[in-house]
């Protein structure tokens, strides 16, 4: 099957590889259904136990990574799929899965492409969209939405304690066309040294706002659930608090002893990456990885 290629690991490191595959445990003939494929990391590694891409389903909303999934897998028979992971499940309805994986985090590629906008660590825009062809961006967010609105995603989406402050700020300096711009302007709020960027809740929360990701997610279970076949193993990574928080609570609502329980819990407890793992690779370090199997 197809071998992960240096290009694709050099785009992005898929997280906790060896432990992906112990809790997926794929065989020859089963097929797989990776729900943010990205830059084919993960499904490199599963597709080659598998032996075969044939109904198999590699799905992804961004277009720079469905670009590099179909040359990777071009010609193995794989479907892929240009489309939210919400969508994609509902498109993918009366089909299963004997092995499913979504990795919920931020690609190394949106980060590093300074114009997507996700990062404050270069100036670009402020864009933050995974899907390209939608219209909603952290532009229009930042510049129109009223104090309220802007509070409500700080508060939500990124904890932010000071979200009255920073609203106030975003407004009375508008219009806030960059990243570098809207980080300064909310680590005003927090004057002092701080270890961790004081900018890095609100980026997260407009991230999270713009590509409707927790609203998606919590669409999306039930529906991954009805896609795995008897005997099927699902895992989730999830990369911060608020969606591990709705993975557990969905695990624990939908997994146990019960006679009308669907799943069984693979791992009682997250597992998060070793030490080696996070010094070769410091974005994993948030990563907690949360498996299921179908009754």
């Amino acid at each position: 099957m197809t071998k992960t290629t240096k290009t694709n690991t050099q785009l992005h490191i898929p997280v906790m590889q060896d432990e992906v595959l112990a809790l997926l445990d794929p065989k020859p003939g089963d097929k797989y259904l990776d729900l943010t494929a990205g830059y084919g990391g993960h499904a490199s590694l599963v597709l080659d136990r598998t032996l075969s891409a044939v109904d198999s389903v590699l799905v992804d909303r961004d277009e720079m990574a469905v670009a590099q999934l179909q040359k990777i897998f071009h010609g193995s028979g794989v479907q892929i799929i240009h489309s939210d992971y919400l969508s994609a499940a509902s498109q993918l309805e009366g089909r299963s899965f004997d092995v499913m994986l979504a990795d919920l985090g931020v690609s190394s590629p949106h980060l590093n492409t300074a114009s997507r906008g996700f990062s404050f660590q270069q100036d670009a825009p402020l864009d933050m969209r995974m899907d390209q062809r939608q219209e909603l961006t952290a532009d229009i967010i930042v510049n129109t939405y009223d104090k309220g609105a802007l509070m409500r995603i700080l508060r939500t989406y990124g904890e932010e304690p000071k979200a009255s402050q920073i609203a106030d700020r975003i407004i009375l300096n508008r219009p806030v066309r960059s990243t570098s711009r809207l980080a300064e302007i909310v680590a005003q709020a927090w004057p002092g040294y701080s270890k961790v960027h004081p900018a890095t809740r609100t980026f997260q929360a407009l991230r999270i706002a713009v590509n409707d990701e927790l609203e998606l997610l919590k669409r999306a279970l039930p529906l991954w659930v009805d896609l795995l076949a008897p005997g099927g193993r699902l895992v989730i990574l999830s990369f911060q608090s608020l969606e591990d928080r709705i993975v557990k609570q969905f695990f624990q609502d939908h997994a146990g002893d019960r006679y009308d329980a669907e799943l069984a819990l693979l791992t009682k407890k997250p597992l998060v990456p070793g030490t080696n793992e996070i010094v070769s690779n410091p974005r994993a370090r948030s990563t907690k990885l949360r498996a299921v199997v179908k009754k």
